[in-house]
C-alpha cells in the first residue's frame, strides 16, 4: 500500500493527475527494476486490472516520460524499455541474455569550448557486454 502512495506522490510531483491505471503503472515501474517493455507491464498488471489495455499502458508510459517521471531507454534494438529510477545512473545490457542492469555513475560534466552555450537536460549512458551469469 505504501508503494501506491509513493506512486501517487510521484505523479502529482510531476504534474500528472493520478488515476488507477497511472498509479498502477507508476508503482510497477518504481518497484520492478527489470526495465520492462509495454508488453511486460501489461501482462503483469492486466490480471489485477481487467479494464487495462495495452493502449492505456502505452499512453501512460508516454505521458510519464514526457513529464520526466520515468526514463525511456532505447538500449534494446527491438523494444523500448522504461525505468522508474530517474536518479542519475548508467545502464548495462547483456548481449547474450538481454537483461538490463543499473550501474551507479556520477554526474558527468562536459567541459569543452565547443559545448559552451548548451544546456544539458538529460544524459543517458549505455554499456553492453556480458553479465556475470552469461560470461561463464
Amino acid at each position: 500500500m505504501n508503494s501506491i502512495l509513493n506512486s501517487k506522490k510521484r505523479l502529482e510531483k510531476h504534474g500528472i493527475k493520478p488515476s488507477l491505471q497511472r498509479m498502477a503503472v507508476m508503482d510497477y515501474l518504481m518497484t520492478h527494476r527489470t526495465h520492462p517493455t509495454v508488453e511486460m507491464i501489461f501482462n503483469d498488471l492486466s490480471p489485477d486490472i481487467p479494464t487495462l489495455s495495452k493502449t492505456t499502458v502505452y499512453n501512460t508510459v508516454k505521458l510519464l516520460a514526457e513529464h520526466e517521471a520515468i526514463l525511456t531507454l532505447n538500449i534494446d534494438e527491438k523494444n523500448v524499455r522504461y525505468d522508474g529510477d530517474i536518479s542519475p545512473h548508467a545502464h548495462f545490457r547483456c548481449k547474450l541474455c538481454g537483461n538490463i542492469h543499473d550501474f551507479p555513475i556520477e554526474r558527468m560534466e562536459i567541459k569543452h569550448p565547443e559545448c559552451e552555450g548548451f544546456t544539458i537536460s538529460e544524459t543517458q549512458v549505455y554499456y553492453s557486454g556480458f553479465c556475470r551469469n552469461c560470461k561463464n
